[in-house]
């Protein structure tokens, strides 16, 4: 976890404090530990080498909402990992989860990232503009949904 929060990109579009404060790792681990409105999933090859995280984000279990998000390790990067965490992570939320309304909040400057949700069937809502993203930072951030009634849901 601490080398992933090493990663520029991880740090440049992610809620992720730049810097993160000493101990940011442990705590951010802790929270989804306890899976109180959030779940997070680890991703290895297979031999066990760490491939990114698949995380919950926020579950609104009343609403049937959940936002997703994911982060791949930039070792693993441009292997088809992102499109594979999300294509599991989508299903879990539909599966397990419930979830009636999946979201993807994405930053409009992170391409890579709206390739990944058009790839596995999100349908793109619109822009956010000047959202709040961290420690004074805003960003245009495009909303990316997918629900149980589409196609790429099944």
């Amino acid at each position: 976890m601490r080398a992933l929060l090493d990663d520029p990109d991880l740090r440049r579009f992610t809620r992720v404090p730049d810097p993160p404060p000493d101990g940011f790792a442990e705590g951010w681990l802790a929270r989804y530990e306890a899976a109180e409105g959030c779940a997070g999933f680890a991703a290895e090859d297979a031999g066990g080498a760490f491939l990114g995280l698949a995380l919950a984000v926020s579950i609104d279990a009343e609403a049937g909402e959940i936002e997703l998000g994911y982060i791949v390790a930039p070792e693993a990067r441009g292997r088809g990992v992102a499109t594979a965490l999300l294509r599991a992570l989508t299903r879990w939320a539909f599966d397990a989860a419930a979830a009636l309304r999946v979201v993807l909040l994405i930053d409009t400057e992170n391409a890579a990232s709206s390739r990944v949700a058009a790839r596995c069937g999100y349908v793109r809502e619109g822009v956010m503009r000047s959202v709040h993203l961290k420690q004074g930072r805003r960003i245009d951030q495009e909303v990316w949904s997918l629900l149980p009634s589409d196609p790429a849901s099944r």
